[in-house]
């Protein structure tokens, strides 16, 4: 890869293969830098190509600006340029020799609030701006109650604009002090605040010549440094079958594998498993990891199980360990994140993904909608419109093995889809959340559900 300033050494396969992988967002109101803060870090730890960084200058320069608006390089769409603004989200990967990165650069609409939910879903980070010149605003604690409800372990302040504010202390520790008592108020685990200029470069990749005050680290400093502490290979194993592999050839006549990328834990050959929901059980009688014989597996690898017992095992169950089998449940409540234009009713006939299973399922009751400005609840809002952050109770067909949200983030996890034409509607999270409601006594009769 061509750098935009003094050219590396490119990382060999070797170096990325040792280096952990780190997923992280960006949110923040409008026009916090966002965009600018992401732009930066790819410019700065050298990690754009020269015809990317040509066509910002040529971009920017159309618009009348002097130097390249590094925010470009993540708004992409053509309304996004036009309008100075970030609509949709932007995925970009980069590496440096300690960290890989996928960054998901949100918009900070109101608007687009499941633009965030989706971007920060499968984050291990999260980066919320604030504007030193405005502070924490209605927006930036909406923000962080959505950090908050995905269960994001760790969240980063950036207060940006430090250079309009003249890079006092003083504004930095007041914005600083009001967002870790909001965050610590929603069970946010952990709060890093960096003064930064994302126009100017300061503390962004390199230290900040201005900010003496400030001894901590930088954004990258920080982002190639936090611990994963939510080691998945440490959590109750959860294999959710892909496929089976019968290849019934002269080679392999009795081979049969059950195929599937690990979503937590750790399995070993002896194992005493359980397949859900059928409840039948064995043992891990081999594992194929890339088409060859191994001892452990464990998340995120792609593997084959092998099973002592000759039991029927499809696309759509989970193997897990006996020990450590969750309930299968065909009630679940759940919040949700409604992501679709048309409402999300109580009555409303859906299909539920979880993992790799899909089954019917029906909107039992909508027992309260959030509102995240002030972490009230609307008991029993009777729909959920775009945007829209709730409490939901959902009878399925057919049992499903869900985990908590707060113990897995992988198998607590579901989407609702529009049988009609396949359109995700609601993303969940199954289990309490800080906005759990009180439980809500319910008087519906059930004699009328058909499943």
């Amino acid at each position: 890869m061509t750098s935009t300033t003094e050219p590396t050494e490119p990382l060999s396969v070797e170096q990325l293969s040792e280096t952990t992988l780190l997923r992280f967002a960006t949110a923040g109101s409008v026009d916090d830098g966002k965009s600018t803060l992401v732009g930066r870090l790819l410019h700065d730890s050298k990690s754009v190509l020269v015809d990317q960084l040509e066509a910002v200058e040529r971009a920017s320069a159309s618009r009348g600006q002097d130097a390249p608006d590094l925010a470009l390089l993540t708004d992409g769409l053509r309304a996004e340029r036009e309008q100075g603004i970030t609509i949709d989200v932007a995925y970009r990967y980069f590496a440096t020799p300690r960290r890989r990165f996928i960054l998901a650069d949100t918009p900070g609409h109101v608007q687009y609030t499941r633009n965030m939910v989706t971007g920060a879903s499968t984050a291990e980070l999260t980066v919320i701006l604030v504007d030193a010149r405005n502070g924490v605003v209605e927006q930036t604690r909406r923000h962080a109650a959505i950090a908050a409800l995905l269960r994001v372990p760790h969240v980063v302040l950036a207060v940006n604009k430090m250079d309009l504010v003249d890079y006092r202390e003083s504004v930095f520790a007041a914005i600083a002090e009001e967002f870790t008592a909001y965050a610590t108020e929603l069970g946010v685990p952990e709060v890093t605040a960096i003064p930064i200029s994302a126009l100017a470069g300061d503390n962004v990749v390199e230290p900040s010549a201005v900010m003496d005050w400030y001894g901590g680290p930088t954004v990258l400093e920080h982002l190639e440094t936090v611990p994963v502490s939510h080691d998945l290979a440490h959590c109750h194993a959860r294999l959710p079958v892909q496929y089976v592999i019968r290849p019934r050839t002269a080679e392999h006549p009795d081979y049969r594998g059950y195929a599937g990328q690990i979503a937590a834990g750790t399995f070993r050959v002896g194992d005493e498993v359980t397949v859900l929901p059928s409840g039948r059980t064995s043992k891990v009688s081999g594992i194929d990891v890339l088409g060859e014989p191994a001892e452990a597996a464990w998340t995120p690898q792609s593997v084959t199980l092998l099973l002592e017992d000759d039991i029927d095992v499809s696309r759509g169950d989970l193997i897990v360990p006996s020990k450590d089998a969750p309930e299968t449940t065909q009630d679940l409540e759940a919040t949700v994140c409604h992501v679709a234009d048309a409402p999300l009713t109580v009555g409303h006939r859906v299909l539920i993904k979880h993992g790799t299973r899909t089954v019917k399922a029906i909107v039992k009751d909508i027992p309260a909608r959030l509102t995240l400005d002030d972490l009230s609840l609307h008991p029993h809002p009777g729909q959920l419109v775009a945007n829209d952050i709730g409490r939901v109770k959902i009878r399925t067909a057919e049992p499903l093995p869900a985990d908590s949200y707060a113990d897995s983030r992988r198998t607590g996890s579901f989407i609702l889809i529009d049988p009609s034409d396949g359109t995700t509607l609601t993303a969940g999270m199954v289990g309490e959340s800080f906005a759990a409601p009180e439980p809500v006594k319910d008087e519906t009769d059930d004699g009328g559900w058909d499943f």
